[in-house]
């Protein structure tokens, strides 16, 4: 997510839809994977201890980081301790932003309807007490709302087409008092509006069955009256943070200011979940490959970062990003952006650009992952992360995560027993030893003719829940 959320054309290259797989994969060897470890690889890996890293994931992960929080800031509070324990200066660099605070109450009551309903709010909906006729209203659209005559109404909308803060603005537009959307699949609703909007009205959302079942009734004829009533909602100023450590040039290459190489994840959660994978896992391997590389020699620059908000629109790293130095943009080379890279429930790792394309991250990637692994890691087209930033910035970026997603993405069950140390210690290889391959002192420049895996297609990697 972004400052103002992304586009749906890239929010589609990366849907937040139900959990899915990729569409293709990489192609069996027809032998034998043959390791090329080089020496320096040794180096990385034989100091990678990945007992350090579950053991910061289970300290991060004990409660939910929601950005702007007291817990958020003991993490963050964390963090830099860890840095400093490695003998790096860490700074933190405290940013605002509008946060929105659930509300406490959320009640919803149909006259005229047998049976109760479980309703669920959008965040940054807005508080309300109203009640009024209940109309069918379709997806939404302005032509649908009108046809209905929602004036003074409350719409059923089914969810779809339009993102849910389109489908209540248009309602909110043609006069409606309220909005009740309705799931297009199984299971319970949840969503966001986006941020915050003054237009915005009183909505809630309901399961498919429900809302099917409301339908049937209004279409036999049955006149619905909805009692809505939100209560506690907020939207208001808070404070997240950025945790930056930095491991200078030992020795920079022809005197010159030294190329600068990012290692970032993010340390925030949203609400509910402990977020164990998502993404203390990323933040934990950060940490650790910050330990493992402070004293090698490098003739780079070395930034690592943890951001804040990220669940809130990316807000921390486009923070970071934007109060960069045009000559830091010009020096920096590579963005390796870890999120969610743990769970022993997702699928196998992939490396997301915003543009789908390779850059010099992916291509260092696929070098150490092909000698480490045999074969490399297969990349695609993904946003949604603070890689976005970087790359919007005309950075090299990418993503590593591994696809498709576990399913207690976003829940409570994202928890430190979810964990892999083997997804953990293949994540730390590979994206260590592709660092330090470009940032070592006698680093030469990536083969442009290396193996590369092929290009993966990956249109359901988290809930578009998030969005629609």
């Amino acid at each position: 997510m972004k400052k103002q959320f992304l586009s749906l054309s890239l929010i589609a290259a990366l849907t937040f839809g139900a959990v899915g797989s990729t569409t293709s994969a990489l192609a069996t060897p027809n032998s034998s994977p043959v390791h090329h470890e080089t020496s320096t690889d040794k180096q990385i890996v034989k100091r990678i201890d990945v007992d350090k890293i579950y053991k910061n994931i289970e300290y991060l992960s004990q409660t939910p980081r929601v950005a702007g929080t007291d817990s958020e800031y003991k993490a963050v509070k964390f963090i830099k301790k860890q840095f400093e324990s490695y003998g790096y200066k860490a700074d933190l660099e405290e940013f605002s932003f509008l946060s929105y605070t659930d509300p406490n109450l959320v009640e919803l009551h149909i006259d005229g309807f047998d049976g109760e309903i479980q309703s669920n709010h959008l965040t940054y909906s807005v508080n309300g007490d109203l009640s009024g006729e209940m109309v069918y209203a379709g997806l939404g659209t302005k032509e649908e709302l009108e046809k209905a005559g929602v004036t003074g109404k409350i719409a059923l909308i089914q969810r779809g087409s339009l993102t849910f803060a389109e489908k209540v603005l248009n309602a909110a537009e043609e006069g409606a008092a309220g909005v009740i959307l309705f799931n297009n699949a199984d299971g319970e609703l949840n969503g966001t509006l986006g941020g915050a909007n003054d237009r915005y009205i009183p909505s809630v959302t309901i399961t498919k069955k429900d809302g099917e079942a409301l339908l049937e009734k209004l279409n036999a004829g049955v006149k619905l009256t909805a009692s809505l009533k939100i209560e506690g909602a907020y939207t208001g100023e808070k404070t997240s943070y950025n945790v930056v450590a930095t491991k200078k040039a030992t020795k920079p290459i022809k005197a010159k200011k030294s190329d600068i190489v990012y290692i970032t994840g993010h340390h925030d959660s949203v609400a509910g979940a402990p977020g164990a994978n998502d993404d203390a896992s990323g933040t934990s391997v950060t940490l650790e490959l910050a330990r493992v590389l402070k004293n090698l020699p490098t003739g780079t620059e070395i930034r690592f970062v943890t951001f804040g908000a990220e669940e809130n629109g990316l807000l921390g790293s486009q923070n970071y990003v934007e109060n960069l130095s045009d000559d830091e943009i010009k020096r920096t080379i590579a963005n390796f952006n870890l999120d969610m890279v743990g769970s022993k429930d997702a699928g196998d790792l992939v490396i997301l650009t915003n543009d789908g394309e390779l850059n010099l991250v992916t291509e260092l990637a696929q070098a150490s992952s092909t000698r480490l692994n045999g074969e490399p890691t297969p990349y695609g087209q993904g946003g949604r992360s603070d890689h976005v930033s970087f790359a919007e910035a005309g950075i090299p970026a990418a993503l590593f995560i591994h696809s498709p997603s576990e399913p207690w993405y976003h829940t409570p069950d994202d928890s430190i027993d979810k964990i892999s140390k083997e997804k953990l210690q293949d994540v730390a290889e590979i994206v260590g030893t592709a660092v330090y391959d470009q940032a070592k002192i006698e680093a030469k420049k990536p083969d442009p003719n290396h193996k590369k895996g092929k290009k993966v297609k990956v249109p359901h990697l988290f809930d578009e829940k998030e969005f629609k």
